[in-house]
């Protein structure tokens, strides 16, 4: 008989939840060694085992050191003690709740690995630093994966190909007992009518300051709270006098608790660390047949938003326990209909038999049973090494993949779209798209940056369709410009009306006296340049003319197409933030390659009037209805033929024997690779194999970074789409994401983006949540918050690498760079990688010709095959 051998990061006497209900049941066909994280004993190390179940066995690691958890500096001493757990010669499932404790596996060498994933522990406050890539090796050894809920399932689905989707249950004949309205819990005897309660944790996933708005709303409703407080300060809990916190209560005594309840709240708060989550408890409300009422939690509202009512605002959630409180014979007759058919469909008893039938039937693993556990597995090889390394190297193996691209954003996804089956997608984050990834935050969605999509190229537009069907809100552009107290549209130098008249009068003057200066220079065609992501900085070369000028630098560059009036109130001090550089550092090859004219009637005239709605490139640009534009991105995930893994992170290259090492131990073997990560980072993880003029040219390509503080407040702030800022604010530009898309904000709310450029050379003036109050002063101070506005949300993100730095060195740079990679089967696209200023739609493009390179050299090498 196998014996299950748990790592579990909670303790068996917390609260009663998933690893009970499961393990106490499948305690009745496998022997059960439940093993909890260590405690601390100043004393020689030992393991003290106890039994509060039939065949369950708890054991706890007592260790002289203080370090919490799994912890690395526990695992010289756990290793032992857990390899003397099971029975020499006893096969053993190894059963994760925790990919912390995943460097234990080496001392049991088990026949099957279950990762029963019932939480994204890596959205929790403060998740330990090794956590994803822990995950991503276990992921990639595990035999089977069960996922505790469906908004998990579509989270792995895509990272394993044995995950099952296993809900919480409910142990319904338990929590029926609560049907005797007449059982009464000694805590809440004196606590009147009508009461609302809530059991469980109350941590970072609770929202405290629910708890206190309904308790406002109604003093003379009494509010329960039962459970114990974990990794929040007791303080932030409203204390209120109908507010009534009971502390953790045993699993014998809930029902007692719920018999005495009116209505069972779940005021979860939204945020990363409910993203993913399956409450057990609304199917334990169910089975005590109490009206129920929760904030829009994915795995509660679907699929039982037809029995729960589901409230997204606090006003809304008060409203639902109203009516709770009201409901008619007829409503509640009908509710408990609806409850009795979802309980009747679930049991814990059914989910660990479903469970064990795939833990009988699955095949053996070769790998590991080619290496009989021994009695003496604590002074194995492979977990001597382990113990010293900083990886875990579970996989010695290197699997066989054609391409590996490294990269999960708009350009690594294209390529991998435009590729076969056999294809590796690897990217560092625990979702695809890069900088194009969106972010939640109390019903909000925001972006990394403003990003929009626009193109003239017929096949990216056709791939926009492909990718987001019907969610996809084309609209006309509004951007514009806010300095010397007024907003001017944009491109500035089009639409001067409105500014102080002198303004006015230099910035024409000024084009005026660039213009006639060149006026011996003979004219030609001007190349108009796209605005590769609407930051503003390409406005000064589209023009209706240009001449072959010398220009030595992107400063003169402004001086000579403009003049000194407009490059004085907008060029030079909005390129001076974004870039963060002086500009005669920067060269112009990137602007087209001609020094452009002014067009003087199309100033003049947007100086005497409001300048026409706006032309050129993204004039009329598309943004996804709903889900920010992580919804592009993910658009992608049914079409690629290939495997995707999230939270790979590459830390080795080895060009010579083409091969990938990521940081949790896993090499991958390639035929050809394509790389979208920067190239700096690139060569850094090629390391001393590349040549040193190759390492020196990575280390001298410069880049912008950008952080975004987001901002959601509760009023329509501005009708624009993204507004440019020249003057004295933290930030450059705003992007208003709640205009992009009404989907992105929740009800009543209204999102943007503050962007915010820095680097070594312009570091951020403050840090942290004083840049995110920093941001909000110069909100207020240009308008965008006013006094009264309720601040609903506040974040920020980072984006170490934003913009690639056109300095006078760059393009030597990059040429060694890619010379030296070429002959390696190693091909280099998107902004990145290239070193290019890319915008969304090229970034498409540049994926798909990573493709076209890898299918052409293959087409070639089969043609000279066949030769």
């Amino acid at each position: 008989m196998s014996t299950i051998v748990v790592f579990s990061h909670l303790r068996w006497d917390f609260v009663f939840q998933r690893p009970q209900h499961l393990l106490s049941r499948l305690a009745q066909h496998y022997p059960v060694l439940f093993v909890e994280e260590p405690v601390y004993d100043d004393g020689a190390p030992f393991m003290e085992r106890t039994s509060p179940a039939p065949n369950v066995t708890v054991c706890r690691a007592h260790t002289p050191i203080h370090a919490n958890g799994f912890h690395d500096d526990q695992l010289r001493l756990l290793q032992p003690m857990v390899a003397q757990l099971a029975p020499p010669g006893e096969e053993v499932v190894a059963w994760f709740y925790t990919p912390m404790a995943l460097p234990l596996l080496q001392s049991l060498r088990p026949a099957l690995v279950v990762y029963d994933c019932m939480d994204e522990l890596a959205s929790f406050r403060n998740p330990p630093k090794q956590l994803l890539q822990r995950e991503s090796a276990l992921l990639s050894i595990a035999d089977l994966v069960f996922a505790g809920g469906p908004s998990l399932y579509e989270a792995k689905r895509h990272r394993h190909p044995n995950v099952h989707c296993f809900s919480s249950s409910v142990d319904v004949v338990h929590f029926q007992q609560a049907l005797d309205r007449t059982r009464a819990h000694a805590q809440q005897d004196a606590i009147p009518h009508p009461r609302l309660g809530f059991y469980g944790v109350l941590d970072e996933r609770f929202d405290p300051g629910l708890a206190g708005v309904v308790a406002d709303a109604h003093p003379e409703w009494q509010i329960v709270l039962a459970g114990p407080v974990v990794k929040i300060d007791p303080e932030r809990l409203p204390r209120r006098p109908n507010i009534h916190y009971l502390g953790q209560q045993p699993y014998a005594a809930l029902p007692d608790l719920l018999a005495g309840w009116d209505v069972c709240l779940m005021p979860f708060a939204i945020n990363e660390a409910t993203r993913f989550i399956s409450p057990t408890k609304v199917l334990e409300y169910m089975a005590a047949q109490l009206p129920i009422v929760s904030t829009p939690i994915a795995d509660v509202a679907n699929p039982y938003g037809h029995v729960v009512a589901i409230a997204s605002t606090a006003d809304e959630f008060v409203a639902a326990c109203e009516a709770a409180l009201a409901q008619t014979p007829e409503q509640r007759r009908h509710m408990v209909d609806a409850m009795q058919t979802v309980v009747a469909a679930t049991s814990w008893d059914n989910t660990a038999a479903r469970m064990r039938e795939l833990i009988d039937t699955a095949p053996p693993h070769t790998d590991r049973r080619a290496t009989p556990r021994s009695p003496d597995a604590a002074n194995d090889p492979a977990a001597a090494s382990l113990r010293g390394s900083k990886v875990n190297p579970l996989r010695a193996h290197e699997p066989h993949v054609g391409t590996v691209v490294i990269g999960g954003g708009p350009t690594g996804l294209s390529a991998a779209y435009h590729l076969g089956a056999d294809t590796l997608l690897l990217d560092r984050n625990e979702s695809v798209g890069g900088w194009c990834r969106s972010i939640e935050d109390n019903g909000f969605t925001f972006d990394h940056a403003g990003h929009i999509m626009f193109s003239n190229d017929p096949y990216v537009l056709k791939m926009y369709e492909v990718l987001l069907g019907d969610n996809v809100h084309w609209q006309n552009r509004e951007a514009w410009i806010y300095s010397k107290g007024v907003y001017t549209r944009y491109p500035f130098q089009g639409a001067l009306y409105g500014l102080p008249p002198k303004v006015v009068t230099e910035c024409i003057m000024g084009a005026i006296d660039a213009r006639y200066e060149s006026a011996e220079s003979r004219t030609a065609a001007a190349q108009a340049v796209d605005d590769c992501c609407a930051d503003g900085t390409t406005d000064v070369c589209n023009t209706d003319r240009s001449v072959k000028g010398e220009v030595k630098n992107f400063e003169q560059f402004i001086y000579k197409v403009w003049g000194k009036g407009i490059a004085k109130h907008f060029a030079i001090p909005y390129n001076r933030k974004i870039w963060t550089v002086p500009l005669s550092e920067m060269e112009t090859s990137w602007l087209g390659g001609r020094v452009p004219l002014p067009n003087l009637e199309e100033i003049i005239q947007g100086a005497l009037e409001p300048s026409p709605k706006p032309l050129g490139p993204n004039a009329r640009f598309g943004y996804p209805l709903k889900g920010g534009f992580q919804a592009l991105m993910n658009g992608f995930l049914p079409h690629i033929k290939g495997k995707i893994e999230l939270n790979a992170d590459v830390v080795q290259v080895l060009p010579r024997e083409h091969i990938v090492a990521l940081r949790d131990g896993r090499r991958f073997r390639y035929d050809d690779l394509i790389s979208t990560m920067p190239l700096p980072e690139l060569v850094k993880a090629i390391g001393n194999e590349a040549p040193e003029e190759v390492r020196a040219a990575a280390k001298g390509l410069r880049h912008v970074s950008i952080r975004c503080v987001n901002i959601g407040i509760d009023r329509v702030a501005t009708d624009k789409h993204w507004i440019y800022y020249p003057e004295d604010t933290v930030f450059h530009r705003i992007f208003v994401q709640g205009n992009a898309s009404p989907g992105c904000n929740p009800p009543g709310g209204f999102g943007f983006t503050c962007e915010i450029s820095y680097s070594p050379y312009k570091p951020l003036p403050v840090d942290g949540e004083a840049l995110v109050a920093r941001a909000i002063e110069d909100c207020r101070k240009v308008g965008m918050i006013r006094d009264g506005d309720t601040i609903l949300a506040a974040n920020q993100v980072d984006m170490p690498y934003a913009y690639v730095l056109y300095d006078h060195a760059r393009a030597r740079n990059v040429e060694t760079c890619k010379a030296w990679l070429k002959q390696y089967d190693i091909t280099l696209v998107g902004r990145y990688s290239e070193w290019e200023y890319y915008n969304s739609d090229h970034a498409l493009l540049a994926g798909k010709r990573g493709a076209d390179i890898v299918h052409a050299k293959r087409a070639r090498a089969q043609k000279a095959s066949s030769e």
